[in-house]
């Protein structure tokens, strides 16, 4: 049974915590959060998208709002780091070094100093890390990674992505509203797409990005054309300017030689397959959400069992190279080859 705790209980810290207490394999024993009233109000965090079902019960959970203190007293052989960007680097690095396993959420680190810093105190700690890129165990997305690798619909042709919704006044102290240490839509939310993109069709040579400013005071509003040395048309959006009454969508289509793959968590049937020559259809996916699947997929890499590749930490540090440069790009207005 592995030990886990989560220090950061906001909207994703909380989401983490349930998914311990659910998971084989898991025992949920601590939590951590400077904010007392955080640990007081468990259960009732807005975010964006819904947290799993049932309420966060913390009453055989030790309570901590010291993590050094929690790393000392707890036991623990894995914890999440559920807390502002701008300090994975400090706590991913101090529970490394501690010998524990971590999932760090997304992204691993705001540059790539502090990314390769975290990579270099899990090869010498020898442990696991892992980072909280959910969309790749996401179940429609994870079924059409599938679908795309198997080939059975011939090669993309194009496809594109959208991630919208209104600007997180939900987060701790606004948190995310401070691009310094959220890094604004562009690398708080953007990224989950960009992610995906290089996890399905490799990193691209070249990207061309314009962006809109926004409450975070830095790119809120994100169109991004991934270029590759073929014909493919690959895009993603993201944004924080929505308005409140829109809600939060999350989409793609996904154009194959062969079919279209379509995903809108705003439609009634969410996701489909459209094959050129047959009705279109709903596949089998797997039960849960990116967050339970990601979860008992770390589970299983602390507790020492082989694992799938679905994500590693280069694949993280390429994900942050890969939003930087779309950043650049914005900011030159100039397409920007990735290095």
């Amino acid at each position: 049974m592995i030990r886990a705790g989560v220090v950061g209980m906001g909207f994703i810290g909380q989401v983490h915590a349930k998914c311990y207490q659910e998971t084989e394999g898991a025992q949920l024993v601590a939590v951590c959060d400077i904010d007392e009233t955080k640990l007081k109000s468990a259960g009732r965090t807005e975010g964006n998208i819904e947290q799993p079902a049932g309420a966060l019960d913390l009453t055989n959970v030790e309570l901590y709002t010291d993590f050094d203190e929690m790393l000392d007293k707890a036991g623990l052989d894995a914890v999440s780091i559920a807390l502002p960007t701008s300090m994975h680097a400090e706590y991913t690095i101090k529970a490394l070094d501690a010998g524990l396993g971590v999932l760090c959420e997304k992204p691993l680190a705001p540059n790539i100093s502090q990314c390769e810093q975290i990579i270099n105190a899990a090869q010498t700690s020898g442990t696991t890390l892992q980072v909280g890129h959910c969309i790749r165990f996401w179940p429609e997305y994870a079924k059409t990674k599938e679908v795309i690798d198997s080939g059975e619909y011939g090669k993309v042709r194009a496809a594109d992505f959208r991630r919208l919704g209104s600007a997180p006044a939900w987060s701790w102290n606004q948190w995310m509203m401070d691009a310094a240490q959220s890094g604004g839509a562009l690398m708080d939310l953007h990224i989950h797409d960009s992610d995906y993109v290089q996890y399905a069709f490799g990193m691209p040579t070249t990207v061309y990005t314009r962006c809109t400013k926004g409450p975070s005071s830095k790119y809120d509003h994100i169109a991004t054309h991934y270029l590759y040395d073929d014909d493919r048309v690959i895009t993603a959006e993201g944004s924080w300017l929505m308005s409140p009454g829109f809600g939060f969508e999350m989409s793609f289509n996904i154009v194959l030689e062969e079919a279209t793959i379509v995903f809108d968590n705003t439609r009634k049937t969410a996701f489909r397959i459209c094959p050129a020559d047959k009705d279109p259809f709903t596949p089998e996916i797997l039960p849960g959400d990116g967050w339970s699947l990601e979860i008992a997929h770390f589970i299983k890499a602390v507790s020492g069992e082989k694992v799938p590749k679905i994500t590693t930490p280069a694949d993280s540090l390429d994900s942050v190279r890969l939003v930087l440069a779309e950043r650049q790009s914005a900011e030159t207005g100039k397409a920007v080859a990735i290095e």
